[in-house]
């Protein structure tokens, strides 16, 4: 679980990170996209993350329902 943890914040971070300085390598402002995206890039990966944690303890808890139940 905290490999897709994980990863469910890192691919989103670095996504933005590149996006960002493809942006400011293109179109050069006074505002750093990259670190924008960045910050935009950790709040889906967390929201993400939050997901996944969700759906897997949802999970352990019905199997630990459907073992409790008797037969």
């Amino acid at each position: 679980m905290f490999g897709i943890v994980g990863w469910a914040v890192a691919i989103p971070t670095l996504v933005g990170i590149a996006f960002g300085l493809w942006i400011d390598r293109t179109w050069p402002s006074q505002y750093s996209w990259a670190l924008m995206f960045l910050v935009m890039g950790v709040v889906i990966g967390c929201i993400n993350a939050a997901y996944w944690v969700r759906k897997i303890r949802n999970k352990i808890i019905e199997e630990d329902d459907d073992d409790e139940q008797p037969s």
